[in-house]
């Protein structure tokens, strides 16, 4: 199930979620760059240099070295991607939800919303694997922190998915609670598929979309309920004057 856009319109532009979209885009060609300059080995080097190395974060932190390039790269990883796909996977799932958490939340709160995903998606990997010395690059742990949102805020919104059944498919409306929960869904079962596998160094950071999803639907459920709660008192009777 593939989403390619949804029913949900939004009240002004998603200058943010745009930025951070041409932000990826000039950071891939970037790297194309140094790949056509230096080859694949500056590729690599690259991505150590600005990629999450778990084992490096991990050493700084407990040596007390919070502010520190290793610190930076938590932010700069999310910036960086593999290949094509790796990209273009990324950027469809941000431009089809995100548009909508940024309207919900506004400008500014979504731009400490996504980074904060973003480190929260970072925190889950390193704890199932603090001693990996793969770097973890991708912005897919921040936008899974905007799914979470996006499933607790908008479940019923509809998402125009690409479905496949065999060899056929077919373009059909799915709500959002059922998109989302599926994807999460597989997450949860190839993370979990994933532990103490050693061939898993190295591939998809399932744990990372794991706590990234959980922190942003932590976050979507406490926006809910603030909103609620303003409604609630928006319709209090207004006092009178005796």
């Amino acid at each position: 199930m593939i989403p390619l856009r949804d029913a949900n319109p939004v009240r002004r532009t998603p200058i943010i979620t745009i930025a951070t979209i041409v932000a990826c885009v000039v950071a891939f060609a970037y790297t194309q760059g140094v790949e056509a300059s230096q080859g694949i080995e500056g590729v690599d080097k690259l991505f150590e240099t600005w990629g999450v190395v778990p084992a490096h974060l991990v050493a700084a932190w407990k040596a007390g070295d919070y502010v520190s390039q290793e610190t930076l790269t938590v932010f700069t990883s999310m910036f960086l991607h593999v290949n094509l796909i790796h990209l273009a996977g990324n950027m469809i799932y941000l431009w089809i939800f995100g548009n909508n958490i940024e309207d919900k939340l506004g400008r500014l709160w979504f731009i400490g919303f996504y980074f904060g995903g973003g480190v929260a998606a970072v925190v889950a990997q390193i704890l199932i694997d603090p001693t990996s010395e793969v770097p973890m690059i991708g912005a897919s742990g921040a936008i899974s922190a905007v799914l979470g949102a996006y499933l607790v805020l908008f479940p019923g919104a509809r998402i125009l998915s690409l479905v496949f059944l065999g060899f056929f498919y077919q373009l059909i409306e799915v709500r959002a609670v059922f998109v989302l929960g599926f994807w999460f869904a597989l997450q949860l079962v190839d993370g979990i598929a994933s532990l103490g596998l050693a061939g898993a160094e190295g591939g998809v950071a399932f744990f990372a979309h794991i706590g990234g999803f959980v922190a942003g639907a932590a976050i979507g459920l406490l926006v809910r309920g603030t909103l609620a709660g303003r409604g609630r008192l928006s319709g209090l009777p207004r006092a009178g004057v005796g």
